[in-house]
This record gives structure tokens, C-alpha cells and sequence, in this order.
């Protein structure tokens, strides 16, 4: 958090991020072109962002593209502002940018104190995942070309085919959302779980891709609630006050008083 709060308190790193959030997915030429200082000078402040975990990088062809990451800045509102709110007042950051090829690719990371053994069951597993995923109960066999599904409160969520099954480093997902008609006109996206250990913990990060240009920002903006939770979830064994888990809660205690 240290170095989040340091990145965050230059005016000059808050006015990249800024335009990032703006017009996600840019060069260092374009954001040098956004303000008035020295190339070198842009280069140092992206560094700072990127050694906070406030931006990650991607190379395409020639170019390294600079994308903003939301978890960072989530976790500080689960720590030290959801708490004095209410907590349904979640603000979802709205990441947008257009490629070439006229879809959009959303990137995320985390990191967490756990072996990528214990991350990777928190993913496939369906009891420990519905407690952060917004109650939604996911099944699958967790092999090549098998399908997975969500479903929450008796109805489909979500639905897709598992492409990449690698065990516990790397999960890739076709993606499908089914919780209203506004979404399931999106169609089908891609979803990258990729896990790297370092050190004692792991470096957990989502990739989601082949999203349509100016897609519905459902189908994105859940996810630094969805990985705060998964911090909090593994390395406290806790539930964060968020929608996302706080659905779960809500579904475990209605669970509980039909049993009684």
C-alpha cells in the first residue's frame, strides 16, 4: 500500500492515470504527446505506476501498450472507505480502449500471499469461489474443452467452454454472460487466468479479451471486486463487505433458516 499511496500522491502520475482511464492501452509516444514535460521524464513516472501495480504492460507487434489497473486502487476503498459506507455503494471503474481490431482487452492483477496450488483451487472450486463471485455457484470437470457454468438464486449467469486447463498456473475461458438481455446480446469474450509464483506469494492475473468495442461495462467491472475477494478470502479466510461477497452471505443465511 505503500507504494500505491506514494504513486498516487504526485499530481503528475494521478493526470496519467487519468488519461489511461480515459483512452486505455497507450503508448508512451501517445501519453508523452498528453503532457508537457520530457519523454524521460514520462518514462519515470511509468515506472513508479508500474512498480505500484497501478499500470501493467503489454507488448503488441512493436509497440507496449500501458494499461490501467483497477485492483490496486479497489483495495484501498475495501480497507479504508467500504468499510464507513454503505456497502452497496461499490464504484466500478468503466476501463475503456479500442484496438485495431475493434475489441477491447481488459488486464488485472493481484498479488497474494498463498501457493499457486491454494489459488488455484479458490478459482475451480465452487464453494470457495460462490463466496466472492457474487454468490454465483460455478461447476465444471476443470478440463480441456469442457464446459463450465454459473448459476445464482436458480438461474443461469454465465456459461463457456474451459480452452486452456493448466494446473495451478494457467486457465483460459471462453465467456458468456446470461444474467440479463442487455448482457447476452454481447456474445461470446475470453477470460486468462494466469498464476506465477514469487516468493511466498503468487501474482494472479486476469485477462479479459475479445470484449466489443464500447461493451457493456457489466461484463468487465466486477473483476477488481472479484480479485480484492480473493485476496482478502485467502489470505484472512474472511469475506469482504462488497456485493460480491456480501451476495454469498446473503445466500448462506437464507440456506440456513430453510434448514431450520
Amino acid at each position: 500500500m505503500d507504494d500505491v499511496f506514494k504513486a498516487l500522491a504526485d499530481p503528475t502520475r494521478r493526470k496519467l492515470l487519468d488519461k489511461l482511464f480515459k483512452d486505455d492501452g497507450q503508448t508512451l509516444s501517445a501519453l508523452e504527446k498528453r503532457l508537457p514535460m520530457t519523454r524521460f521524464g514520462v518514462m519515470k513516472h511509468l515506472k513508479l505506476l508500474e512498480e505500484a501495480g497501478l499500470i501493467v504492460t503489454r507488448r503488441q507487434g512493436r509497440e507496449k501498450l500501458h494499461f490501467l489497473n483497477a485492483v490496486p486502487i479497489r483495495l484501498i476503498h475495501d480497507r479504508w472507505v467500504n468499510k464507513f459506507t454503505a456497502p452497496w455503494v461499490a464504484a466500478l471503474s468503466d476501463l475503456k480502449h479500442s484496438l485495431e481490431d475493434r475489441t477491447m482487452k481488459k488486464i488485472f492483477e493481484i498479488y497474494i500471499k498463498t501457493t499457486p496450488e491454494h489459488l488455484w483451487k479458490a478459482i475451480t472450486d465452487k464453494e470457495m469461489r460462490r463466496k466472492y463471485n457474487f454468490g454465483v455457484v460455478v461447476t465444471s470437470d476443470w478440463t480441456p474443452s469442457s464446459r463450465y457454468e454459473g448459476r445464482g438464486g436458480g438461474m443461469p449467469i454465465l456459461e463457456g467452454e474451459n480452452l486452456e486447463v493448466d494446473p495451478p498456473r494457467r486457465l483460459v475461458q471462453s465467456f458468456r454472460a446470461l444474467w440479463g438481455e442487455d448482457v447476452k446480446s454481447e456474445g461470446t469474450s475470453r477470460v486468462t487466468w494466469e498464476i506465477e509464483p514469487v516468493g511466498d506469494s503468487c501474482l494472479l492475473k486476469v485477462t479479459h479479451d475479445q470484449l466489443r468495442e464500447d461493451a457493456n461495462s457489466q461484463l468487465y467491472g466486477g473483476w477488481p471486486m472479484i480479485l480484492s475477494g480473493i485476496k482478502t478470502l485467502l489470505e484472512t479466510g474472511e469475506i469482504l463487505t462488497t456485493p460480491g461477497s456480501l451476495r454469498w452471505l446473503q445466500s448462506a443465511q437464507e440456506q440456513s433458516s430453510e434448514i431450520r
